[in-house]
């Protein structure tokens, strides 16, 4: 019962909000395809946890709130796509991936994306650079202008994130 009640909810929130929401989206965004995708992806997150809908106070600012983390995921991953297909143009025919190991590529990039993120900067950046671009430990002290051991330490914190993220 208490389900249905939350997804009551969550019908009225979209009854009330969804139209001034896909406007704001828009107002950010600049596209309307865009703003209706996210906006549908904002109640859809509501309708995953319906109990809180009832509970908010500021439904504008909370469905805001939600819909800016889905754009800001949404620009990251574009940008993502975008890199990798870049550097896909460059490879020579023969060795360029099939349309499938494209897509699985790219959804594989993202989820690693998604599991950095909240890594600090420099964590971030030291991982990727030993882990994508094969750089060892001293290489990656030298280009970041770092110690060593700062290196270390940075791969140690972004370890235990990744760790963190996939098993809790």
């Amino acid at each position: 019962m208490a389900c249905a009640q939350g997804h009551e909810n969550v019908r009225v929130l979209y009854v009330d909000h969804h139209r001034w929401l896909v406007g704001w989206l828009r107002k950010k965004l600049g596209c309307g395809h865009d703003a209706a995708d996210i906006a549908q992806d904002t109640f859809q997150r509501l309708l995953a946890a319906p109990d809180c809908a009832d509970q908010l106070r500021e439904p504008r600012a909370y469905l805001s709130t939600l819909a800016h983390g889905l754009a800001v995921d949404q620009i990251r991953r574009r940008r993502l796509e975008r890199a990798y297909l870049d550097e896909l143009a460059c490879l020579p025919e023969p060795q360029a991936p099939s349309p499938e190991s494209r897509a699985i590529l790219i959804e594989t990039l993202c989820r690693v994306d998604r599991m950095l993120d909240g890594l600090g900067k420099r964590a971030r950046t030291a991982f990727l650079m030993s882990r994508l671009d094969g750089m060892t430990y001293p290489d990656i002290a030298r280009s970041m202008g770092v110690s060593l051991s700062s290196v270390e330490k940075y791969m140690a914190a972004a370890i235990r994130h990744c760790y963190e993220v996939r098993y809790g």
